[in-house]
């Protein structure tokens, strides 16, 4: 049985360093043309048709979803996985109220571009304005980013000096306290009745609206692809920066890294202030896309399933965290035809994969490198152990 579990760890060691490896040993021209291709396929996707591939698209099923509008969902759950990955990957922090920056972000672009919205009613009556006006949608982008990373700051300075669970209830509490304001605080966000009439690039959803409809998500999923692809390129650069080697180093051991003259709690705050922004951009899509937001949107399960992406994919791999959510947020509909058992089946998938891959699917180059050197250690323990 010793030898079965020391011949599995060798393969699985095995496969992410040829991955890896044959990708770096390829040339500069050919890493461009594939990930060229790739992200060709990326914007083919909602109009995928190639043989033998219709299969995977959502609404060949019975009561299937809209192909593209999942696609969507995939995108922003990318996009929620990255910026959690910064903190939970990068940084070691522990960040179970992630969905208050998303709500942030959702209740940015509402509050301040919907006609519906109490502020921007108050604004109009303040200001002798028009009641057709509000806030674009640009600048509604350029809001939530500052609103989030202005929360991610007033929450991380006072909690980060916690460690561990401790750390982990007071983001929980976090999430909450957000989702209990939006639902009581009626004369701000309408309360449980929602704000609707949130705007896209074109402005308040109409049927004049020639792209960026209720209807057609591909122009949508484009949208959200652009920006996920826009914030790998920018959190990459960071990763291989000093902000990022500082990160790695808090994560590995706080206390070797302040005597290394690395200052944790400056860059665990940085940790948490770009990924409450790259939250509040995912939490801005979701409010503009759907048009309509309410309290229950936000709730703890859906924090939890945020943390599940990174940990399921991989901590710390970018590319692990990304298959993480994409898988997340298409498996559900893919079960779709086991109706009321297809969340039954989802958790017992979850639950194979943290058994086999504790580490997450695609674990980083450093959790690869902690397997090989467990299989070695292994391979030189007595055999009677």
């Amino acid at each position: 049985m010793i030898d079965k579990i020391r011949s599995a760890d060798r393969r699985r060691v095995g496969m992410l360093t040829s991955v890896g490896d044959r990708w770096r040993a390829l040339t500069k021209w050919q890493q461009a043309l594939g990930l060229a291709a790739f992200v060709a396929f990326l914007y083919y996707l909602p109009l995928l048709g190639i043989p033998g591939l219709t299969w995977l698209r959502t609404d060949s099923i019975e009561g299937g979803n809209n192909w593209a509008g999942v696609l969507f969902v995939c995108a922003i759950y990318v996009l929620v996985a990255i910026g959690l990955n910064v903190v939970v990957g990068l940084a070691g922090l522990l960040d179970l109220g992630y969905i208050g920056f998303f709500a942030i972000g959702a209740y940015s672009v509402a509050l301040f571009g919907s006609v519906n919205s109490p502020v921007v009613k108050w604004i109009q009556q303040e200001f002798n304005l028009p009641p057709t006006w509000a806030v674009t949608w640009a600048i509604c982008l350029f809001i939530a980013i500052v609103l989030t990373m202005i929360s991610g700051v007033l929450l991380g300075w006072p909690t980060l000096r916690l460690r561990g669970d401790y750390l982990a209830i007071v983001t929980l509490g976090f999430g909450e306290i957000i989702r209990i304001v939006a639902r009581n605080a009626t004369g701000l966000t309408n309360g449980p009745v929602g704000i609707s009439a949130i705007p896209g690039p074109e402005g308040a959803p109409s049927a004049d609206n020639k792209v960026f409809g209720l209807i057609d998500a591909k122009p949508w999923y484009w949208l959200a692809i652009t920006f996920v692809l826009i914030m790998v390129f920018l959190v990459r650069r960071l990763e291989h920066s000093r902000v990022g080697r500082a990160w790695l180093a808090v994560r590995e051991d706080e206390d070797a890294a302040a005597v290394m003259g690395v200052y944790p709690f400056k860059f665990k705050l940085w940790a948490f202030a770009i990924g409450a922004a790259l939250g509040g951009l995912s939490g801005f899509l979701f409010g503009s896309r759907n048009a309509f937001i309410d309290p229950t949107q936000f709730n703890a399960n859906l924090s939890i399933l945020f943390v599940a992406m990174v940990v399921v994919g991989g901590s710390g791999n970018m590319i692990g965290v990304s298959l993480g959510a994409v898988l997340l947020a298409y498996l559900p509909e893919r079960f779709r035809d086991f109706a009321d058992y297809r969340w039954l089946v989802f958790g017992l998938a979850m639950v194979l994969v943290m058994i086999l891959r504790p580490q997450g699917l695609v674990p980083s180059r450093r959790r690869a490198r902690e397997l090989k050197d467990r299989a070695a250690e292994a391979e030189e323990a007595p055999a009677h152990v």
